[in-house]
């Protein structure tokens, strides 16, 4: 017997019910874990006190590096802790406790300190490294979740972490944990960052490579210094500042009076005066007063972004406290760079 339309219609509709059914659940999963990690989070940032100024006043004080160390979920924290301590101006490694049973522990010395992260506090891979750093009075910052854990009691300085259900719904598998831990970690390491006083030119010095390291490069690290910069007397005459403006190759010269950079001929400059008779003009009958300028120390990225703004392709580079052109920067120069 044929199946009926409605029948037919139906068995259709099943799967597209089955998959909504599976997106909502999904989506409700998503929300509830990541509202429960914000909880945890927001909980950390309303109960930050005494401890956590003591931790970031030791960390400060070392002179060594910084040792973290947690093991599985939270050793995978510890590393992602090391690594933003060491690139904001705090020397840091990740030691791995099991490692450190076997050889590891000469790694760390007694200018270092520990950070070492356990949930329950109890993990049993700590022990030794945790014993060797109370022998050789090496300080140990705890972040965990129970004070009167082994771990809590051996610390010198405790950073508890909320008791906000893990986002697994069987209770089980690291997660408001783990983010509340990396929340904290990234807390230390900001305000260690602001306490040492650690500039954008500091950042870059650790971050050459890439597009980081491009978006912090400096004028003064692309410009064009010396002989290479065109420059010419405000009484000079057009053909004379014509020549020089070829020679250099950029378009544009600028008019320098007593040191400091008074005004700027450019090729615009030139077609606009096109129908006059060009010998009979010098360089400040016809220069654009005040052009737009930068300081060296600029980031390239703040030079790009003014040339794209005004619809120009050279940038004379002044030195502030006296008016002189050190530099010439060309847009070519950034994008070269990588300067987006």
């Amino acid at each position: 017997m044929k199946a009926t339309e409605k029948q037919k219609q139906q068995r259709s509709s099943a799967p597209k019910t089955k998959k909504a059914g599976q997106a909502e659940h999904a989506l409700a999963s998503a929300t509830r874990v990541l509202r429960l990690e914000a909880e945890a989070i927001l909980e950390i940032a309303d109960s930050l006190s005494g401890p956590f100024s003591n931790a970031v006043d030791l960390l400060h004080k070392v002179e060594g590096r910084i040792i973290v160390t947690g093991m599985g979920k939270s050793g995978h924290i510890a590393c992602k802790i090391a690594a933003t301590l060491a690139s904001t101006g705090s020397p840091a490694q990740y030691v791995h406790p099991a490692e450190a049973s076997h050889g590891d522990l000469g790694m760390i010395t007694s200018e270092d300190a520990v950070v070492a992260l356990s949930k329950s506090g109890e993990t049993s891979e700590l022990r030794d490294l945790l014993e060797f750093s109370r022998r050789f009075s090496i300080p140990l910052i705890a972040i965990t979740s129970r004070l009167d854990s082994t771990l809590g009691e051996m610390a010198d300085t405790v950073l508890q972490l909320p008791n906000v259900p893990e986002g697994c719904p069987m209770g089980l598998a690291p997660t408001t944990s783990t983010a509340a831990s990396l929340a904290i970690g990234d807390a230390i390491a900001v305000a260690l960052l602001e306490r040492k006083g650690f500039s954008t030119n500091d950042f870059r010095v650790l971050h050459p490579g890439g597009k980081l390291g491009n978006s912090l490069l400096r004028v003064s690290d692309l410009m064009h210094s010396g002989d290479a910069v065109p420059t010419i007397s405000p009484t000079a005459a057009m053909s004379e500042t014509i020549l020089e403006m070829t020679a250099k190759s950029f378009g544009c010269v600028g008019i320098v009076d007593s040191g400091q950079l008074i005004g700027i001929v450019t090729d615009g400059d030139l077609r606009r005066h096109i129908e006059d008779d060009l010998r009979a003009f010098t360089a400040q009958d016809i220069m654009t007063t005040a052009p737009r300028t930068i300081r060296p120390q600029a980031l390239a990225a703040e030079a790009l972004a003014v040339m794209n703004e005004k619809s120009i392709t050279n940038l004379f580079v002044v030195n502030e406290a006296t008016g002189a052109p050190v530099g010439v920067l060309h847009v070519h120069d950034c994008l070269r760079a990588g300067v987006v």
